[in-house]
Protein backbone atom coordinates (compact mmCIF):
# COMPACT_ATOMS: atom_id res chain seq x y z
CA UNK A 1 0.00 0.00 0.00
CA UNK A 2 0.89 3.38 -1.35
CA UNK A 3 1.48 6.37 0.87
CA UNK A 4 -1.30 8.35 -0.87
CA UNK A 5 -3.72 5.25 -0.52
CA UNK A 6 -3.49 5.29 3.74
CA UNK A 7 -4.61 8.15 2.95
CA UNK A 8 -1.79 10.42 4.01
CA UNK A 9 -0.39 13.40 2.68
CA UNK A 10 3.48 14.63 3.09
CA UNK A 11 3.76 18.87 2.52
CA UNK A 12 1.35 21.36 0.18
CA UNK A 13 2.38 20.55 -3.11
CA UNK A 14 0.05 18.18 -5.56
CA UNK A 15 1.41 15.09 -6.47
CA UNK A 16 1.85 13.70 -10.06
CA UNK A 17 -0.45 11.90 -12.12
CA UNK A 18 1.31 8.68 -11.29
CA UNK A 19 3.48 9.66 -8.83
CA UNK A 20 6.11 8.66 -9.54
CA UNK A 21 9.60 9.68 -11.44
CA UNK A 22 8.06 9.49 -14.60
CA UNK A 23 6.00 12.21 -13.90
CA UNK A 24 9.06 14.14 -15.30
CA UNK A 25 8.48 14.33 -18.86
CA UNK A 26 10.92 12.20 -21.03
CA UNK A 27 11.75 9.96 -17.86
CA UNK A 28 10.99 6.41 -18.14
CA UNK A 29 11.97 4.02 -15.58
CA UNK A 30 12.79 -0.27 -16.09
CA UNK A 31 13.42 -3.28 -13.42
CA UNK A 32 14.96 -6.69 -14.08
CA UNK A 33 14.45 -8.45 -11.27
CA UNK A 34 16.34 -12.18 -9.93
CA UNK A 35 14.42 -14.11 -7.60
CA UNK A 36 15.07 -17.86 -6.99
CA UNK A 37 17.54 -20.00 -5.18
CA UNK A 38 20.15 -17.90 -3.12
CA UNK A 39 19.22 -14.75 -5.15
CA UNK A 40 16.93 -11.52 -4.50
CA UNK A 41 18.20 -9.14 -6.35
CA UNK A 42 18.26 -7.29 -9.87
CA UNK A 43 18.99 -3.47 -11.45
CA UNK A 44 16.85 -0.13 -12.16
CA UNK A 45 17.33 1.93 -14.90
CA UNK A 46 16.66 5.47 -14.78
CA UNK A 47 15.74 6.72 -18.42
CA UNK A 48 15.87 10.30 -19.90
CA UNK A 49 14.45 10.08 -23.32
CA UNK A 50 16.87 13.64 -23.55
CA UNK A 51 20.01 12.08 -23.68
CA UNK A 52 21.00 11.02 -27.06
CA UNK A 53 23.19 12.08 -30.41
CA UNK A 54 21.97 15.49 -30.23
CA UNK A 55 22.19 16.03 -26.61
CA UNK A 56 24.83 13.89 -25.17
CA UNK A 57 24.78 15.23 -21.50
CA UNK A 58 22.23 16.94 -18.98
CA UNK A 59 23.21 18.81 -16.17
CA UNK A 60 23.34 17.04 -12.78
CA UNK A 61 24.33 17.56 -9.10
CA UNK A 62 25.42 15.19 -6.12
CA UNK A 63 25.57 15.07 -2.89
CA UNK A 64 27.17 12.44 -0.41
CA UNK A 65 25.69 12.45 2.98
CA UNK A 66 28.27 9.34 4.27
CA UNK A 67 30.59 7.77 0.92
CA UNK A 68 30.54 4.28 2.33
CA UNK A 69 29.40 2.78 -1.66
CA UNK A 70 30.37 2.40 -5.09
CA UNK A 71 28.56 4.99 -7.28
CA UNK A 72 30.15 4.49 -10.49
CA UNK A 73 31.00 7.78 -12.40
CA UNK A 74 30.98 9.91 -9.46
CA UNK A 75 34.16 11.81 -9.65
CA UNK A 76 33.18 13.37 -13.32
CA UNK A 77 29.87 13.76 -12.58
CA UNK A 78 30.85 16.04 -9.93
CA UNK A 79 34.02 17.41 -11.34
CA UNK A 80 31.35 18.29 -14.79
CA UNK A 81 28.10 18.47 -13.00
CA UNK A 82 26.38 16.25 -15.59
CA UNK A 83 25.10 12.85 -16.79
CA UNK A 84 25.92 11.06 -20.05
CA UNK A 85 24.12 7.80 -19.88
CA UNK A 86 20.72 6.30 -17.77
CA UNK A 87 21.42 5.79 -14.16
CA UNK A 88 21.48 2.40 -13.27
CA UNK A 89 20.83 1.36 -9.63
CA UNK A 90 22.01 -2.62 -8.26
CA UNK A 91 23.70 -4.73 -5.86
CA UNK A 92 26.83 -3.96 -4.62
CA UNK A 93 29.34 -6.37 -6.41
CA UNK A 94 27.64 -6.72 -9.01
CA UNK A 95 27.81 -2.45 -10.20
CA UNK A 96 31.02 -3.32 -12.17
CA UNK A 97 29.87 -5.84 -14.14
CA UNK A 98 26.52 -3.45 -14.76
CA UNK A 99 28.66 -0.36 -15.55
CA UNK A 100 30.18 -2.56 -18.05
CA UNK A 101 26.76 -3.36 -19.75
CA UNK A 102 25.91 0.20 -19.50
CA UNK A 103 28.81 1.52 -21.41
CA UNK A 104 28.59 -1.20 -24.23
CA UNK A 105 24.35 -0.31 -24.64
CA UNK A 106 24.82 3.20 -24.73
CA UNK A 107 27.71 3.07 -27.38
CA UNK A 108 25.57 1.12 -29.58
CA UNK A 109 23.26 4.09 -29.66
CA UNK A 110 22.60 5.79 -33.17
CA UNK A 111 25.35 8.77 -33.29
CA UNK A 112 27.75 7.59 -31.13
CA UNK A 113 30.13 5.43 -33.44
CA UNK A 114 32.60 8.53 -32.76
CA UNK A 115 32.20 8.10 -28.81
CA UNK A 116 35.76 7.72 -27.09
CA UNK A 117 34.93 8.45 -23.42
CA UNK A 118 31.88 7.74 -21.61
CA UNK A 119 31.33 8.12 -17.80
CA UNK A 120 28.62 5.53 -16.77
CA UNK A 121 26.61 6.34 -13.44
CA UNK A 122 25.39 2.77 -11.56
CA UNK A 123 24.66 3.26 -8.05
CA UNK A 124 24.58 0.59 -5.86
CA UNK A 125 23.23 -0.85 -2.00
CA UNK A 126 24.21 -3.83 -0.03
CA UNK A 127 21.49 -7.00 -0.35
CA UNK A 128 23.36 -9.75 0.80
CA UNK A 129 21.53 -9.94 3.73
CA UNK A 130 19.07 -11.70 1.28
CA UNK A 131 20.82 -12.78 -1.49
CA UNK A 132 24.17 -13.84 -2.48
CA UNK A 133 25.89 -10.84 -3.40
CA UNK A 134 29.47 -12.52 -4.02
CA UNK A 135 27.69 -14.05 -6.95
CA UNK A 136 27.95 -11.22 -8.95
CA UNK A 137 24.40 -12.25 -10.80
CA UNK A 138 23.14 -9.36 -12.08
CA UNK A 139 25.30 -8.80 -15.56
CA UNK A 140 24.44 -7.22 -19.00
CA UNK A 141 21.31 -9.96 -19.78
CA UNK A 142 19.57 -7.91 -16.76
CA UNK A 143 20.70 -4.55 -17.52
CA UNK A 144 19.45 -4.72 -21.17
CA UNK A 145 16.07 -5.60 -19.79
CA UNK A 146 15.47 -3.26 -17.32
CA UNK A 147 16.66 -0.67 -20.51
CA UNK A 148 14.42 -2.45 -22.62
CA UNK A 149 11.29 -2.53 -20.27
CA UNK A 150 11.51 1.06 -19.12
CA UNK A 151 8.73 3.02 -19.79
CA UNK A 152 6.99 6.06 -18.67
CA UNK A 153 3.57 5.58 -16.34
CA UNK A 154 3.16 4.00 -12.99
CA UNK A 155 6.37 2.48 -11.83
CA UNK A 156 6.87 -0.88 -9.73
CA UNK A 157 8.09 -0.94 -6.12
CA UNK A 158 9.07 -2.61 -3.39
CA UNK A 159 10.73 -5.73 -3.80
CA UNK A 160 11.58 -5.42 -8.10
CA UNK A 161 14.85 -4.56 -9.53
CA UNK A 162 17.65 -3.38 -7.17
CA UNK A 163 14.92 -3.28 -4.17
CA UNK A 164 14.44 -7.20 -4.44
CA UNK A 165 16.98 -7.94 -1.94
CA UNK A 166 17.43 -4.55 0.40
CA UNK A 167 15.91 -4.09 3.75
CA UNK A 168 15.08 -0.52 5.54
CA UNK A 169 14.34 0.48 8.90
CA UNK A 170 13.88 -2.83 10.35
CA UNK A 171 11.61 -4.22 7.74
CA UNK A 172 12.05 -5.71 4.10
CA UNK A 173 12.75 -2.32 1.89
CA UNK A 174 13.01 -1.96 -1.74
CA UNK A 175 12.39 0.57 -4.67
CA UNK A 176 10.12 3.49 -4.20
CA UNK A 177 9.03 6.53 -5.96
CA UNK A 178 6.65 10.03 -5.83
CA UNK A 179 6.30 13.36 -7.82
CA UNK A 180 5.32 16.56 -6.94
CA UNK A 181 4.17 19.49 -8.75
CA UNK A 182 5.64 22.75 -8.04
CA UNK A 183 5.66 26.61 -9.22
CA UNK A 184 8.83 28.12 -9.51
CA UNK A 185 9.09 31.70 -11.02
CA UNK A 186 6.09 31.19 -11.92
CA UNK A 187 6.20 28.42 -14.04
CA UNK A 188 5.04 24.53 -13.31
CA UNK A 189 7.36 21.69 -13.25
CA UNK A 190 7.53 18.04 -12.13
CA UNK A 191 9.94 16.93 -9.40
CA UNK A 192 9.86 13.45 -9.09
CA UNK A 193 12.43 11.04 -6.68
CA UNK A 194 13.10 6.99 -6.99
CA UNK A 195 14.72 5.35 -3.88
CA UNK A 196 16.45 2.16 -3.26
CA UNK A 197 16.36 1.66 -0.02
CA UNK A 198 18.65 -0.46 2.47
CA UNK A 199 19.21 1.70 5.63
CA UNK A 200 18.83 0.84 9.52
CA UNK A 201 16.48 3.32 11.44
CA UNK A 202 12.90 3.10 12.61
CA UNK A 203 10.67 3.66 10.63
CA UNK A 204 9.24 7.07 11.11
CA UNK A 205 5.46 8.14 9.15
CA UNK A 206 4.60 11.62 9.44
CA UNK A 207 6.48 11.85 12.72
CA UNK A 208 5.10 9.09 14.34
CA UNK A 209 7.95 5.98 15.13
CA UNK A 210 6.36 2.42 13.89
CA UNK A 211 9.17 0.22 15.27
CA UNK A 212 9.43 -3.21 13.80
CA UNK A 213 8.06 -6.19 16.18
CA UNK A 214 10.80 -8.76 14.17
CA UNK A 215 13.01 -6.34 12.61
CA UNK A 216 15.78 -7.55 10.17
CA UNK A 217 19.15 -8.81 12.09
CA UNK A 218 22.26 -7.39 11.46
CA UNK A 219 23.55 -6.87 8.06
CA UNK A 220 26.46 -6.66 6.01
CA UNK A 221 25.93 -3.14 4.52
CA UNK A 222 22.93 -0.34 5.01
CA UNK A 223 22.74 2.40 2.80
CA UNK A 224 20.46 4.50 0.57
CA UNK A 225 20.88 5.08 -3.71
CA UNK A 226 18.34 8.56 -4.23
CA UNK A 227 17.81 10.12 -7.85
CA UNK A 228 15.99 13.19 -7.95
CA UNK A 229 14.64 14.56 -11.46
CA UNK A 230 12.98 17.56 -12.86
CA UNK A 231 12.16 19.32 -15.68
CA UNK A 232 12.70 22.70 -13.82
CA UNK A 233 15.92 24.03 -15.89
CA UNK A 234 18.46 24.18 -13.11
CA UNK A 235 21.68 24.18 -14.00
CA UNK A 236 24.63 22.13 -11.75
CA UNK A 237 25.07 23.93 -9.02
CA UNK A 238 21.51 24.47 -8.44
CA UNK A 239 20.82 20.67 -8.35
CA UNK A 240 23.58 20.09 -6.42
CA UNK A 241 21.48 21.97 -3.80
CA UNK A 242 18.57 19.60 -4.40
CA UNK A 243 20.50 16.80 -3.74
CA UNK A 244 21.52 17.76 -0.95
CA UNK A 245 17.64 18.07 0.74
CA UNK A 246 16.88 14.66 -0.92
CA UNK A 247 19.23 12.79 1.74
CA UNK A 248 18.11 15.69 4.43
CA UNK A 249 15.03 13.20 3.98
CA UNK A 250 16.13 9.95 5.46
CA UNK A 251 16.09 11.67 8.41
CA UNK A 252 12.10 12.12 8.37
CA UNK A 253 11.58 8.55 8.26
CA UNK A 254 14.23 7.53 11.00
CA UNK A 255 17.29 6.75 9.27
CA UNK A 256 19.83 6.12 11.74
CA UNK A 257 22.88 7.36 9.33
CA UNK A 258 24.73 4.77 10.35
CA UNK A 259 28.83 4.49 9.79
CA UNK A 260 28.49 2.20 6.94
CA UNK A 261 25.76 3.61 4.79
CA UNK A 262 26.50 5.01 2.01
CA UNK A 263 24.14 7.26 1.08
CA UNK A 264 23.92 9.35 -1.94
CA UNK A 265 21.36 11.53 -4.32
CA UNK A 266 21.77 12.35 -7.70
CA UNK A 267 19.47 15.19 -9.08
CA UNK A 268 19.12 15.86 -12.93
CA UNK A 269 17.32 17.89 -15.13
CA UNK A 270 15.61 17.42 -18.23
CA UNK A 271 14.68 21.25 -18.65
CA UNK A 272 16.14 23.67 -21.12
CA UNK A 273 16.61 27.34 -20.70
CA UNK A 274 17.79 30.07 -18.56
CA UNK A 275 18.22 28.56 -14.44
CA UNK A 276 15.98 30.60 -12.05
CA UNK A 277 16.93 32.52 -9.53
CA UNK A 278 17.96 31.26 -6.09
CA UNK A 279 15.97 32.78 -4.11
CA UNK A 280 13.27 30.88 -6.01
CA UNK A 281 14.06 27.59 -5.37
CA UNK A 282 12.75 27.13 -2.00
CA UNK A 283 9.25 25.69 -3.07
CA UNK A 284 11.28 23.40 -5.52
CA UNK A 285 13.64 22.21 -2.64
CA UNK A 286 10.84 21.53 -0.55
CA UNK A 287 9.13 19.89 -3.25
CA UNK A 288 12.34 17.17 -3.52
CA UNK A 289 12.35 16.46 0.03
CA UNK A 290 8.44 15.41 0.46
CA UNK A 291 8.98 13.59 -2.95
CA UNK A 292 11.94 11.68 -1.35
CA UNK A 293 9.96 11.08 1.74
CA UNK A 294 7.19 9.66 0.02
CA UNK A 295 9.34 7.71 -2.01
CA UNK A 296 11.29 6.24 0.41
CA UNK A 297 8.06 5.06 2.28
CA UNK A 298 6.52 3.67 -0.35
CA UNK A 299 9.86 1.83 -0.96
CA UNK A 300 8.58 0.02 2.51
CA UNK A 301 5.04 0.03 2.48
CA UNK A 302 5.01 -1.57 -0.88
CA UNK A 303 7.75 -4.30 -0.12
CA UNK A 304 6.46 -7.78 1.05
CA UNK A 305 7.72 -10.48 3.76
CA UNK A 306 10.75 -12.17 2.00
CA UNK A 307 13.11 -15.26 2.50
CA UNK A 308 16.06 -15.37 0.86
CA UNK A 309 20.06 -16.43 1.32
CA UNK A 310 20.71 -18.72 4.07
CA UNK A 311 16.94 -18.62 5.23
CA UNK A 312 16.89 -15.29 6.46
CA UNK A 313 13.82 -13.77 6.30
CA UNK A 314 13.00 -9.46 6.08
CA UNK A 315 8.82 -8.51 6.76
CA UNK A 316 6.81 -6.11 5.39
CA UNK A 317 5.39 -2.90 7.10
CA UNK A 318 1.71 -4.31 8.42
CA UNK A 319 0.16 -1.62 7.20
CA UNK A 320 -3.04 -1.96 9.42
CA UNK A 321 -0.65 -0.84 12.24
CA UNK A 322 0.63 2.13 10.11
CA UNK A 323 -2.90 3.21 10.31
CA UNK A 324 -3.69 2.49 13.66
CA UNK A 325 -0.78 4.71 14.72
CA UNK A 326 -1.40 7.39 12.68
CA UNK A 327 -5.15 7.31 14.15
CA UNK A 328 -6.07 6.24 10.03
CA UNK A 329 -8.48 3.76 11.16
Amino acid sequence: MRVDELPLTLGPHPRGPHNAITDVPGVRVGHATLASGDLRTGVTAIVPDQLGASRRQLPAGLFVGNGFGKLVGATQLRELGAIETPVLLTSTLSAFRVADALVAHVLAWPGYADVTTLNPVVGETNDGYLSDVRARAVGAEQVEEALASASGGPVGEGCIGAGAGTTALGFKGGVGTSSRRVDVAGESYAVGSLVQSNFSGTLTVAGVPVPAEEPVGETDGNSCMIVVATDAPLDARQLDRAARRAVFAMGRVGASFAHGSGDYALAFSVGSGTPPADAALDPLFGAAMDAVEEALLNSVLMATTTRGFRGHVARAVPADAVRARLDLT
